[in-house]
């Protein structure tokens, strides 16, 4: 297909929906801890999320242990714990443009940490953008192509959008594993994936008018796979593709996009858009509305 007939499929297919909501994900970061350490970039809160009462003020870019005490949070101050009374806190920097830190990271957003039978989970609630600028850099190298960069953050994005509320019963949307995406946070951001993430703000991959958990592997090993030769349901948009990664061994479920395959592909002078409707059948892309 000629990149300017592609074009004029997109243009066609390119729908705007101006009533969608702005999304935020929640991202487990620890999950079943018995401790953990958080801090802020600059000034900030720990509240109760329950009550909205402010319960320490951390100073800037120290690090604070907090761990699962009986049912409730601790917190470690001056070098002794206290009991925060309340299972349930938040952790917010003194202005959105300010970081948390947390697993030797810094994160855009805040923190909300559960405990949850005696174990914390500490969360990560972040913009759907600027989740994104933490995922593509983890999930593909930084240095590859920049139309396989955009490739990735429009799957990423769409993976995101379908699995909002996949681990809801613990409180959160995504892992920040490969078992999810992996995400790296502010920590991993870079310029040029920042860019591919900004110049595709709020696009999607959709079949059927509905966002398509959009699955993507490393390497296929030369030839993608049917969803349901490494999952249970056959997708109608996740078919068996050349994957234009011969001579990489394969590295994942080898369903959806080839990353290497991707940037192969790029690098041959594929757009992003085009790349997306070779590895997922019959699909268009629209346009929601996302915060940050």
């Amino acid at each position: 297909m000629s990149k300017f007939l592609s074009h004029i499929i997109f243009v066609m297919l390119f729908l705007l929906i101006s009533s969608a909501p702005s999304y935020a994900i929640r991202v487990g970061l620890s999950i079943d801890v018995k401790q953990s350490y958080v801090g802020v970039s600059t000034k900030g809160e720990i509240i109760d999320a329950r009550t909205g009462k402010v319960l320490v003020r951390p100073d800037k870019m120290q690090s604070y242990a907090i761990k699962a005490y009986g049912d409730k949070i601790a917190v470690k101050v001056n070098n002794k714990f206290y009991d925060l009374g309340t299972n349930y806190i938040k952790i917010k920097p003194a202005s959105k443009d300010d970081f948390v830190a947390t697993k030797g990271r810094w994160y855009r957003g805040e923190l909300v940490v559960y405990n949850f039978n005696k174990k914390l989970s500490v969360i990560n609630v972040v913009p759907l953008e600027l989740y994104l600028l933490g995922v593509v850099p983890s999930e593909m190298p930084s240095s590859w192509n920049y139309e396989a960069h955009k490739a990735q953050a429009i799957a990423a994005r769409s993976y995101a959008i379908a699995n909002l509320n996949k681990h809801g019963s613990r409180s959160y949307d995504l892992l920040d594993t490969p078992a999810d995406q992996a995400y790296g946070g502010a920590s991993a951001e870079n310029k040029r994936t920042n860019k591919a993430v900004i110049d595709t703000k709020g696009i999607v991959i959709t079949y059927n008018g509905k966002v398509i958990p959009a699955y993507y592997c490393a390497s296929s090993g030369g030839q993608t796979v049917n969803s349901g030769a490494a999952w249970a349901v056959d997708a109608p948009y996740l078919h068996s593709v050349k994957g234009y990664d011969d001579g990489i061994k394969k590295n994942g479920h080898g369903v959806g996009m080839s990353q290497h395959g991707a940037n192969n592909l790029a690098n041959k002078g594929y757009s992003a858009y085009e790349i997306l409707k070779y590895f997922y059948k019959d699909i268009s892309f629209s346009k929601i509305s996302s915060n940050g």
